[in-house]
């Protein structure tokens, strides 16, 4: 075994490179672990910041205070934009370097729009962030705002209309999320409005939700969402996004719908992080139609045995022939099998490739409705719902008030009392961010309006 100390980056602080840097806690290394921010993530429970079931330092933990005691590990706050194999150091945005002799990247993926970033991001954000989280939350908090001061019924119908895109996980738990809130959550709180009122719809371009699934829990989790008001459309392709409209178009008829809409949330698309085109660039790494990294069996690079690339941003698709899916479990089963390699190679003992263990899917609709594909077992409702909550509840494992976040989400998931439904992010005064005409809200016609004023163009 050698005794030089070897220099360990990785890059990103997410389920693969944490779950990494934990795994070598003690072993004779030096690790630098880098990202942007200074916060470990929990992406699971996101939708629930976004429709204010939690706050968002509920399901985030700072690196720091995870890494106290390892060590044999530092975290650097930064954005690395580069990579020089042939010296071996990444260069961060402000122009440092640091060295490494094995380097681990797991940046993740972020959402994409098929072609339409430019056009469609500004009008449907995804769910990837906090910031995506706390958009999200402002805009769908918003809207129920500008309808209870709305007074033209076709506007109001169009404020409390809500178009999600995506029948995969994200798109089938946020619309639980958002029925569970118009219906339950804010019942009695408005006094112009029903919120039970609000239209939610969630648009899917294949036969069926949760496609990943089998179809049985497909059909359940379609008729859970019918019961919380959410209008499932299949076999619908989004052509066309606006301020104030979504166009939707019909795969078999090919017919055209078009939904006046003032806020739409998009879940239906991935694309890797910008260190994938970095990767292309300075080891010629082949990549995947999302940007995804073809990895080895052992998670490196052709020709870079000392370069892996985890989680979201690895395309592996040697055990199944198909690419593992972007979920929590591959990623931290990444980090782990990168500590035994590193570890193997340290005793000089043969390493082996890369084996995902599936320890099933699941996916959570609303209170006590979730669906459960657990090897042969497919269940749903109440018990798969409780498996979830101990699932999750497990995953929080790097925070330090795991037993107050436990029970604050526990008490306010089960008697839907949010109380993280907050409207923040901006300078300007909440009411001059309403998507409404002033006029008809009862405000002087001169009254200067900025901000978002998307209500104010006629409903077509």
């Amino acid at each position: 075994m050698s005794k030089h100390k070897e220099r360990i980056v990785i890059v990103g602080g997410g389920f693969g490179g944490l779950y990494a840097t934990k795994a070598m806690a003690g072993a004779p290394v030096s690790i630098t672990l880098i990202d942007r921010r200074n916060f470990h993530l929990f992406q699971p429970l996101l939708y629930q910041v976004a429709t204010g079931g939690l706050s968002p330092e509920d399901i985030a933990s700072p690196l720091r205070a995870a890494l106290k005691n390892q060590k044999n590990a530092r975290f650097l706050t930064g954005q690395v934009i580069d990579i020089d194999p042939e010296r071996k150091v990444v260069i961060l945005e402000d122009g440092d370097e640091v060295a490494y002799d094995v380097l681990v990247v797991a940046t993740g993926a972020s959402h994409h729009y098929f072609g339409r970033d430019a056009e469609w991001e500004k009008f449907a954000p995804g769910l990837k962030t906090i910031e995506d989280a706390i958009k999200i939350r402002r805009r769908v908090l918003l809207a129920f705002e500008a309808a209870e001061r709305e007074t033209d019924p076709d506007r109001r119908r169009a404020l409390l209309t809500f178009v999600i895109v995506g029948g995969g996980p994200t798109g089938v738990e946020l619309a639980g999320a958002l029925g569970e809130l118009a219906r339950h959550t804010m019942r009695g709180e408005f006094r112009a409005i029903d919120p039970a009122e609000a239209r939610i719809t969630l648009i899917e371009g294949l036969d069926r939700i949760l496609s990943a699934y089998p179809p049985d829990l497909s059909a359940v989790a379609t008729e859970s969402l019918r019961d919380l008001g959410v209008t499932v459309q299949t076999n619908a392709l989004v052509t066309e996004i606006t301020d104030d409209y979504v166009l939707v178009r019909d795969t078999a008829s090919n017919e055209q719908t078009l939904i006046p809409t003032h806020t739409v949330l998009w879940g239906a698309g991935v694309k890797a992080s910008p260190l994938s085109d970095v990767l292309a660039h300075r080891v010629a790494a082949e990549r995947d139609s999302a940007g995804r990294v073809l990895v080895r069996p052992d998670l490196t690079l052709p020709g870079h045995d000392d370069i892996f690339v985890i989680g979201d941003l690895a395309h592996f698709d040697h055990q199944t022939g198909e690419p593992l899916p972007g979920v929590a479990q591959v990623a931290m089963q990444m980090g782990d099998y990168v500590a035994d390699v590193l570890r193997r190679r340290r005793f000089g003992k043969e390493g082996r490739p890369f084996h995902y263990t599936d320890k099933g899917m699941l996916a959570v609709i609303g209170r006590n409705r979730a669906v459960a594909d657990i090897g042969r077992l497919h269940f749903a409702g109440l018990p798969a719902w409780l498996i979830w909550v101990f699932v999750h509840i497990n995953f929080l494992i790097e925070f330090d008030n795991k037993l107050k976040v436990m029970t604050q989400w526990g008490w306010n998931y089960l008697t839907r009392r949010q109380g993280a439904r907050l409207i923040t992010g901006e300078a300007a005064p909440v009411w001059m961010q309403l998507p409404i005409t002033h006029d008809a809200a009862g405000e002087k016609a001169e009254v200067p309006v900025s901000g978002d004023t998307r209500a104010q163009k006629p409903t077509e």
